[in-house]
């Protein structure tokens, strides 16, 4: 969702701009600083900043964010880790140095030596994440069913005994 938003904010971006330059430059051409639109010099900068601060916060911002997750998953990486490179590779994760890490493939152990910045996601983190928001839901669920039943308790009438109602 957060891509259409992205390439959303990117043609509107694209089209907006397109729109300034045509009416910038036919605004040159008939040789008065207003376009047919009324917007002078400061309508543009305006609407030029306006611009800015939409695709920032559409584009920049987000992708700034994931960087940052992305560059602490790779600084907290532990021994015995499972990894995904970028290239795709899975393995264990062996030794850990500053910049360097040494992971462990296949079966027949064999060893290779990763940069960090080569590590696209840490697969025991992520089943750990989703465990810990699974036994949350579970938990969530819980409580609510437990207060579901104690209002249905509340809400019987008593027992009448058998006896008739009129």
């Amino acid at each position: 969702m957060l891509r259409r938003f992205a390439k959303m904010g990117l043609t509107v971006s694209v089209a907006a701009l397109t729109g300034v330059l045509t009416m910038m430059s036919v605004s040159a051409e008939s040789g008065n600083s207003t376009s047919a639109g009324g917007l002078g010099t400061v309508g543009y900068l305006i609407f030029m900043v306006l611009l800015f601060a939409v695709m920032y916060f559409i584009l920049i911002r987000p992708q700034k964010k994931k960087d940052k997750e992305a560059k602490a998953m790779q600084n907290n990486l532990q021994v015995g880790d499972e990894i995904v490179t970028i290239g795709g590779i899975v393995g264990m994760v062996v030794q850990v140095q500053e910049d360097t890490v040494v992971i462990e493939t296949t079966g027949n152990r064999n060893k290779i030596r990763l940069k960090n910045w080569a590590i696209q996601e840490n697969v025991t983190m992520s089943e750990n994440a989703k465990r810990e928001q699974e036994a949350k839901l579970a938990a969530a669920k819980a409580k609510k069913d437990t207060k579901k039943k104690d209002k249905e308790e509340t809400d019987k009438p008593e027992d009448d005994k058998g006896m008739l109602k009129e």
